[in-house]
């Protein structure tokens, strides 16, 4: 098959859509003019797509916030299964998103030859380990975003190319951007400061920042700024349950990026992480975002109860922190499900605090962030780029 002129691709996250705006600049530098059709967000599209819907449909996480709207997701998966047929593209993309992009996948591979590409490889190393057997069904090769993931794919029968995470690609934070980030938000430069990150979606925050407010409560830090970073449409949520916490003494701020562009919210959410000293933090990417910042963490993370019950007896791991898990260590404290209480949490809290004081934490957590960010591609070339001839070299020779 020769270089492609008609792409497919498929984001149904932010994350996604910020991967798949990568993949969709490193392949038109490869191969120039492309065609492009799909599902993404302003990042894709600002890259040459127009969305098939709005993004922000696929949005969901966890198995009983999509039980409401299965139906109508269902109906989503068809339509975009039946377009995708009908473009015959050279290549489908799916990024993440794998209870929408690998239905449609399946719709795609029975009716045509479309060879199939999925960006992000599940996370069968923790959980639900059939899940790569089962995705070899319908997909052709995998990008994988961590060098531990190859093995799994390809034992299954894919193609599996490891092309780098996109955090390690993140130009550093200046200590200029943290002093004009301290002054812009009335910050004093010589006070201490704690990141408070309860989540990116309106459950994850319900549930996490009255946990999160009780713990540092009990934790009494003492003398800390607390720095908040958020999205517009969850500043009144977080300020509900945070805002008293972040308005005592020495203060603290708030921020949602709102007026800002995409990459300058997500710039200044980077810088405010980097002008933490630590910080408090729900699971997932945020961690490996707090590792680009250098900024040592406690992780805690619960779920509703339906998805917690059910998922807690998957797990196949000690640990789900993405940067103990890529640097093999357990330098980060995590609090998850049963454990993510407030006093638990509290505790943690405090020991990182005294550790951050006293300078101990460097030979532990500093050392583990520095390791992660090296093993995802730090110094190399961007993940977009070896993403876009990943996928070309699997063109000319398909597994």
């Amino acid at each position: 098959m020769g270089l492609p002129v008609k792409v497919f691709v498929i984001a149904g996250e932010p994350s996604g859509d910020k991967l798949g705006a990568a993949l969709m600049e490193g392949l038109t530098t490869e191969v120039g003019a492309i065609s492009w059709d799909g599902i993404g967000g302003p990042l894709m599209e600002g890259q040459g797509l127009t969305s098939l819907f709005p993004m922000q449909e696929l949005s969901l996480m966890g198995i009983a916030e999509i039980l409401p709207k299965y139906r109508h997701l269902k109906r989503r998966i068809r339509e975009t299964a039946e377009a995708v047929i009908a473009t015959k593209p050279d290549v489908l993309i799916t990024i993440d998103s794998p209870d929408f992009c690998l239905r449609v996948a399946r719709l795609v591979k029975a009716a045509s030859d479309i060879r199939t590409v999925h960006y992000v490889a599940p996370t069968v190393w923790a959980w639900r380990a059939g899940r790569a057997a089962k995705m070899a069904q319908v997909i052709d090769q995998v990008l994988a975003l961590f060098p531990f993931e190859p093995p799994y794919m390809e034992a299954a029968g894919m193609r599996c190319d490891f092309v780098g995470h996109p955090i390690a690609a993140e130009t550093p934070v200046s200590d200029a951007e943290i002093v004009a980030f301290r002054d812009k938000r009335g910050l004093s430069a010589g006070q201490p400061a704690l990141a408070i990150l309860p989540g990116s979606r309106r459950g994850e925050v319900e549930r996490m920042a009255p946990r999160f407010a009780e713990a540092l409560q009990q934790a009494r830090l003492g003398g800390v700024q607390m720095i908040v970073p958020t999205l517009p449409h969850l500043r009144d949520t977080v300020a509900k349950h945070l805002g008293p916490t972040v308005s005592g003494d020495p203060g603290g701020v708030i921020f949602d990026g709102a007026g800002l562009s995409p990459e300058r919210a997500a710039r200044e959410r980077m810088v405010a992480m980097a002008a933490a000293d630590m910080a408090l933090a729900t699971s997932g990417t945020v961690s490996l975002e707090l590792a680009a910042a250098a900024t040592p963490m406690v992780i805690a993370y619960d779920m509703n109860w339906l998805s917690r019950q059910i998922i807690s007896r998957m797990l196949l791991t000690d640990t789900v922190t993405l940067v103990n898990l890529v640097s093999e260590t357990r330098t980060v404290p995590e609090f998850i499900g049963d454990a993510c209480r407030p006093a638990a949490i509290a505790d943690g809290l405090a020991k990182v605090w005294a550790e951050v004081g006293t300078g101990e934490v460097g030979s532990g957590q500093q050392a583990a962030l520095a390791l992660t960010m090296e093993r995802l591609g730090r110094g190399g070339p961007a993940p977009g780029l070896r993403a876009a001839r990943a996928v070309l070299d699997g063109l000319k020779r398909p597994s």
